[in-house]
Formats: C-alpha cells, sequence, structure tokens
C-alpha cells in the first residue's frame, strides 16, 4: 500500500469530518491520527501561526509543539500526551477553518511531493526535526510582535508536510525555514531592543 494513501489534504478532512462535537478534544484528535500523529499535529498545530487566530493560541501551540517535538527527539514511535492537555478542546469550527483554509495549498503541494531523499526521514532524521521543532515551539512561546509567530509557524507546517509525506526534500526545506525564522526572529527581537533604549 502507498504509505501516500490517504494523502495529507485526504487525512485532513477525514479527521475533521470524524469530530461531531461542538468542541474537539486535543486527545481525541492523537487517538484519531496513530502512526501519522507526529507531521498531521504539526500541521494542524502550526498553521494556526500562519492565519489570523485569537490571541494566545501561539502560546498553547507552542506549548503543545515542543511536547511533541520532545517526544519525537526522544525517538518514540507513539506519541503521549498528559492528561491536562489531552483534556483540552478547542472549538469544532477553528479546526474546520485550519483545515479549509490550509487545505488548497497542501493540495498544490501534494502535486510536486513524493518519497525522496529517505536518509532525511528516517529515524535519525525524525529525531532532529524533534529537537527543532522543540526550539520553534519555544519561540512561539516569546511575545514577539508583527510577524513574530509567522516565521516558526511556517517552519512547523513544512516539517509536518515532509514528515507525512516521506519527503527528505522538504524536511530539508523546513530546516532552511527554520534558519530564515530565527534569522527574522533574532532581527525582530534586535529591533525592538534597540527601539526600547532610543525610548528609555
Amino acid at each position: 500500500m502507498d504509505h501516500r494513501t490517504p494523502r495529507t489534504s485526504e487525512l485532513l478532512a477525514a479527521v475533521l469530518a470524524a469530530q461531531e462535537e461542538d468542541q474537539v478534544a486535543i486527545g481525541d484528535l492523537v487517538n484519531a491520527l496513530r502512526n501519522r500523529a507526529f507531521g498531521i499535529l504539526f500541521l494542524i498545530f502550526g498553521i494556526p501561526n500562519c492565519i489570523p487566530m485569537p490571541p494566545g493560541i501561539p502560546v498553547v501551540c507552542g506549548t503543545i509543539l515542543g511536547l511533541i517535538g520532545l517526544q519525537m527527539a526522544l525517538g518514540r514511535q507513539e506519541l503521549w500526551l498528559p492528561q491536562y492537555i489531552a483534556r483540552r478542546t478547542f472549538s469544532r469550527s477553528m479546526l474546520e477553518s485550519i483545515v479549509n483554509r490550509s487545505r488548497p495549498w497542501i493540495e498544490r503541494f501534494e502535486k510536486i511531493s513524493r518519497p525522496r531523499y529517505e536518509q532525511f526521514a528516517g529515524p535519525t532524521a525524525r529525531r532532529v526535526v524533534g529537537a527543532t521543532v522543540v526550539l520553534l515551539g519555544f519561540i512561539l512561546l516569546l511575545p514577539i510582535p508583527f510577524l513574530g509567530n509567522l516565521p516558526p509557524g511556517f517552519a512547523v507546517c513544512i516539517f509536518g508536510l515532509g514528515l507525512v509525506e516521506r519527503d527528505g526534500l522538504v524536511i530539508l526545506a523546513g530546516f532552511a525555514a527554520t534558519l530564515l525564522g530565527l534569522l527574522i526572529t533574532a532581527l525582530m527581537t534586535w529591533a525592538i531592543w534597540q527601539g526600547a533604549i532610543a525610548i528609555f
């Protein structure tokens, strides 16, 4: 069986369709995704940082992404969440917004994605990706204004797509996006610091 069946966009749509309640528990999402939980959850909790969302969402997403990334870095095959996070819920309408707004872009990506450069999608690479996502999750916790959440969120999404599609080239692109995101974050932090010095 092709590991890409269903594709990422199809799996996201299936996850949305399976949620019939007004509130979606994070633990239920993890159980539904099973062995593809890491990559898909990187997408689900990375995308809100790339589109307009209510305040406070980046902090929640950063915390969850950091926990997921840590377990991947430790080589876990199945995702575990503490009960206080697994029981946390968010509205189905938010999940629907995430899926519907990202699906056209993901479908375009799927047309060019394929399994390749497997050395960058294997167990060792996954550990490095996990450690990188821990760093990106921490950055999402920082109160950086303007585009502060976009660079790390975008990098996490690229990693998620690469993991689900087992596309090593996309995973490499995720590392490139991470470096660019760190540079942007550092420049914005420096600009804020310089502005504060000038004021005081």
